[in-house]
């Protein structure tokens, strides 16, 4: 791997045009001042050998050193665009990026990788870095989940693409994550409906998970609270389907215990309409 590759080779840089410029002052300071000041340290990077830079950035990544080994790496890919070196900066930057902390960079340089070198060995290593930089920006279910929905369709192309890489194992599993993140946030809203009592809005959102999140730990609630909201609607029979569905699915399951009791105190009991929109739905469910 690039990133336990020794800093081999590393050369102290070769520096004329400091000398020239440093026997150059007096004459420079004894004219006018209409003139801006050279800038030395800017100057001496641009010359400084496409190996040379790679190989210090190196250095400075396996010293923990993030911020000079960024400089260097972005040096590469600013001096010698067209080098080798440059290709292997460009995805040094984004891992550089992602373990400070500066996602928004990681996924900028990431994305660049995998359009500049879409063959490259190293290109599902850079889909990945993207995936995992929204990964950890995904924020609580109690706040927007743009960063899950943009985490699952980061993750599915290094699966859909690089289906043989030693990425998809993880990415398949921040893939499960953000959708149960995405189902968990579906529930937080269904409930605040359901509280309400605004039962068409909060069927809405149950009615999203079970359909969409079917394998997400949060459709055995789901199903549960359509018991519920449909029995505070008077729609009996999508009340007892639900129960029908969640005790075939979670037999065990507290959220089955309450819903049977909840159908019982009206005098019903689980049965399952075949013509249901939750039957149909049924096959996508992992339960029992």
């Amino acid at each position: 791997m690039l990133l336990t590759r020794p800093a081999s080779s590393l050369r102290r840089p070769r520096l004329p045009a400091l000398a020239l410029a440093a026997l150059a002052a007096p004459l420079l300071l004894a004219g006018c001042n209409a003139e801006k000041d050279l800038d030395l340290s800017t100057y001496v990077e641009q010359t400084e050998p496409a190996d040379v830079l790679y190989n210090q950035g190196l250095a400075n990544l396996n010293a923990g050193r993030m911020r000079e080994a960024i400089a260097k790496f972005e040096a590469v890919d600013r001096q010698h665009p067209y080098s080798e070196f440059a290709r292997k900066a460009l995805i040094m930057n984004a891992f550089a990026n992602y373990r400070q902390g500066k996602y928004t960079e990681a996924i900028n340089a990431g994305k660049r990788y995998v359009t500049l070198y879409p063959t490259s060995e190293d290109a599902a290593y850079a889909q990945y870095l993207v995936g995992l930089s929204y990964f950890r920006q995904i924020k609580d279910v109690t706040q927007d989940q743009r960063e899950a929905r943009l985490t699952i369709e980061a993750m599915q192309q290094v699966v859909d693409v690089w289906p043989e890489s030693e990425y998809v194992t993880d990415a398949q599993a921040k893939i499960r994550f953000a959708r149960d993140q995405l189902a968990g946030k579906e529930m937080q809203v269904g409930r605040y409906y359901l509280e309400r009592r605004e039962y068409i809005a909060a069927v809405r959102r149950f009615r999203g998970v079970v359909e969409n999140y079917g394998n997400t730990r949060h459709v055995e609630e789901a199903l549960a609270r359509l018991v519920e909201a449909y029995l505070a609607m008077g729609i009996a029979s999508e009340a007892q389907t639900a129960a029908a569905v969640l005790g075939h699915n979670f037999p065990d399951s507290q959220w089955y215990k309450d819903s049977y009791t909840l159908l019982q105190s009206g005098g019903l009991e689980p049965r399952e309409d075949r013509g249901s929109w939750i039957s149909r739905a049924a096959s996508i469910i992992t339960g029992g």
